[in-house]
């Protein structure tokens, strides 16, 4: 182990220093850009997959759409309309609270009453009867102080907004929710604002209360939080929600203080319910949907009374706009376009759920922690593995990073995700490209050792491990072949050089790639014959089977070559295969002038002498007995007992027929009519294999194999064998 450490060294370093900048960037010593993009991408993927999704009908918007500027008129409208309005949320449809997401800032002069007031002062001021009924008409053309009157006492909460890039003032603001220094000598960011938009002094007077409906849109312009408490002037105001909230549990009081001598403050308490919140004092928007989560209704529907009182008994109201030229549209994380009302209502039903989600200030030492096991585990393992293991490894860590981080998500707890994800695939992919670099330069090396010999398949898979292969000498039980043209001498004499290279080429090239298929190593051309070898430089456990395949094949591809090349006027070109398996020495053998990755031994010298003897029997393959035994699943069918030249031990030989499961039903039958002749033949019943012979030969007579055993049938009649004869027949030539 520890020499495999030290041989990965280089990966192992380089995955931990990785793991630095990703540590680095989470304890907030460097900020990476890319990496807080993909945080808010994740963040929003998550949101939208635990979405409960459906209709919230306790939330009621109250939408000044189209239909109602259509009914209505254009906005503004009347501070009188929007009293009848209020009258007919409160006292008709019995709403818990109603809150307005709209700033009332400049006053209601669409009753001209300064007009007539203006009139009062200069060309009708000494007329008794106009003066009269100007004060008589004053308080019903006075739309802000009806519309104030209309306030008071009632669970009506307006809106205003916050900015902070200017130091406009407009209107007034309420009284400060928390006093100054209330959150002195904690860690807390809460945004600052220098200038506000408020509503007119008797409307503020006249609600019960107010709050900001600013929100805070992260860098890429999403809202995806809204700040709780906004400072001004040392003194902190309360969202639009949050008043609301108050005023629906009776105005209760807003409890910010840490718990347990903390330094941070990541919970605001309403009665009994805790409202979490990030270090900027917001609180994350819980949507529950896309656009239409909760139920709208026309502003002019309830004006005109179209809707029965009992559908909003005890309602939270929200009176907002999604009209378009009214520009209350938001960016949100379910809508590139989104009602700013409902983004208050999302975050209002949240509350009342306790569903808001929350980032507790130890999530950034889980953050490190996770990454820096995971780091560590991953730069020192992926190393050490395969590219598969290393690969499930990967995936594996992923898996549970997201599996646990929706498990925290599922109890409403948001923990950073983007940068162990990233981290983990940044160390895999480091890991697979210095895994490629140094792969790629061993099969450079494996390729100049074997890669004449060797197909491409096989040398890929030796470099991933190229320690284990070398050129020196060894014996191994493998499988040879040889394959040669008949009648090279008579093809070779009928063409041109031209020609004949030609041919060669159309030949040798499908022959070599069909070995190459079936993992087989060229050993070397001889002329017009192939050499090659199976079971080396790479270990195959079905060598003879792969050979063997091999030489089917090579038939099948020669038989569709040989009507190309009669029509280029070249000869049918026909083959003999001998395939053999055994113990064979391997390496890389020759003089000092020239080497060859090459076999040798007495069944290689066999290998060839099987392919010698094919034109004997008619036979375009002959493999040897050790061979057939390695392949179960073959149909063999036995031709002979021979003793060839320079053997003294006898070998039975077979001609391969297909695999079992492919043949066809006569092949298979015919291959048991000869076993039975030859069985009979070795009997020396000459009659009988002589009979089974005759009807095989009738059926194909063309035939060598049936001619030659009836020959050698009517040569035992006149010369009978001697009685202890074996059946083996010997051949005298190679």
């Amino acid at each position: 182990m520890r020499a495999l450490l030290k041989k990965r060294a280089v990966p192992i370093g380089l995955g931990l220093l990785l793991l630095l900048i990703f540590l680095l960037h989470a304890g907030q010593a460097i900020n990476i850009r890319f990496i807080e993009q993909l945080e808010a991408i994740s963040y929003d993927a998550r949101l939208r997959l635990s979405m409960p999704g459906g209709v919230d009908k306790r939330v009621v918007v109250v939408d000044i759409d189209e239909k109602s500027l259509a009914e209505e008129g254009r906005w503004p409208w009347g501070r009188d309309r929007l009293a009848t309005l209020l009258d007919k949320l409160i006292e008709r449809h019995h709403a818990a609270v109603v809150g307005f997401d709209v700033v009332f800032a400049e006053r209601d002069e669409s009753s001209g009453i300064k007009v007539l007031e203006s009139l009062g002062r200069k060309e009708l001021k000494d007329v008794p009867q106009y003066q009269s009924a100007l004060e008589r008409l004053r308080p019903q053309l006075d739309h802000d102080r009806r519309f104030a009157d209309k306030l008071k006492d009632r669970p009506v909460v307006l809106g205003y907004y916050f900015t902070s890039n200017d130091n406009r003032l407009s209107g007034t603001l309420p009284a400060p929710t928390l006093p100054p220094a209330t959150f002195k000598g904690q860690r807390v960011a809460v945004i600052q604002a220098t200038g506000y938009g408020a509503n007119l002094p008797e409307l503020q007077v006249g609600a019960r209360s107010a709050g900001h409906f600013n929100p805070h849109p992260d860098s890429d312009g999403v809202t995806r939080r809204v700040p709780m408490l906004m400072e001004y002037q040392g003194a902190y105001y309360e969202s639009l929600t949050l008043a609301m909230v108050r005023t629906l549990l009776g105005d209760s009081p807003l409890e910010a203080a840490p718990e347990d001598g903390a330094d941070t403050v990541e919970w605001l308490k309403v009665a009994n319910l805790r409202i979490p919140v990030d270090e900027n004092l917001a609180a994350y928007i819980p949507y529950r949907g896309h656009q239409g989560s909760f139920r709208y209704i026309s502003a002019s529907d309830i004006l005109r009374d179209r809707i029965p009182p009992a559908d909003l008994e005890g309602a939270i109201i929200l009176v907002g706009t999604t009209a378009p030229g009214l520009m209350d549209l938001r960016s949100t994380p379910v809508g590139p376009v989104y009602p700013g009302v409902e983004v208050h209502a999302n975050l209002l039903a949240g509350m009342l759920d306790r569903t808001l989600l929350q980032k507790p200030g130890y999530m950034l030492g889980a953050e490190v922690a996770i990454l820096f096991l995971l780091g560590v585990l991953l730069a020192v393992l992926l190393p050490l593995l395969s590219p598969i293991k290393g690969t499930l490894v990967a995936l594996a860590a992923i898996l549970a990073t997201i599996a646990l981080n929706l498990a925290v998500w599922s109890a409403h707890i948001v923990m950073p995700l983007a940068a162990t994800l990233l981290m983990i695939v940044a160390v895999f992919g480091l890991d697979m490209s210095y895994g490629f670099f140094v792969e790629a330069r061993a099969k450079r090396q494996i390729t100049g050792l074997f890669g004449q010999y060797v197909p491409p398949a096989l040398v890929d898979e030796m470099s991933q491990n190229p320690e284990n292969f070398t050129m020196e000498g060894e014996s191994r039980d493998m499988t040879v072949l040889f394959s040669d043209v008949r009648g090279f001498t008579t093809i070779s004499e009928g063409l041109s050089p031209k020609e004949l290279s030609h041919l060669m080429n159309d030949y040798m090239t499908p022959m070599t790639r069909i070995i190459h298929k079936h993992r087989g190593t060229i050993d070397k051309y001889i002329g017009d014959a192939i050499m090659a070898f199976w079971g080396a430089p790479l270990q195959d456990a079905e060598h003879a089977r792969h050979a063997v395949l091999a030489a089917l094949e090579m038939q099948t591809v020669l038989a569709e070559l040989r009507p190309q090349f009669i029509t280029r006027g070249w000869p049918e070109i026909r083959i003999g295969v001998g395939v053999n398996s055994g113990i064979m020495s391997v390496g890389n053998m020759g003089s000092e002038f020239r080497m060859a990755y090459t076999v040798m031994g007495d069944s290689v010298n066999l290998g060839s002498r099987l392919e010698g003897i094919t034109k004997e029997y008619g036979v375009g393959i002959i493999v040897g007995q050790s061979a057939a035994e390695k392949i179960p699943d073959m149909l063999f069918r036995e031709l002979d007992r021979v003793r060839v030249k320079g053997k003294d031990q006898p070998v039975v030989i077979y001609e391969p027929l297909g695999l079992k499961s492919q043949l066809a039903e006569e092949i298979v039958r015919e291959a048991a009519l000869f076993d039975e002749a030859l069985k009979l033949y070795r009997a020396q019943n000459w009659d009988g294999a002589e009979m089974q012979l005759l009807n095989l030969h009738k059926a194909a007579p063309d035939s060598k194999l049936y001619a030659l055993y009836l020959e050698r049938i009517a040569l035992f009649r006149v010369e009978p064998p001697e009685a202890k004869w074996d059946g083996v027949f010997i051949f005298h030539t190679k």
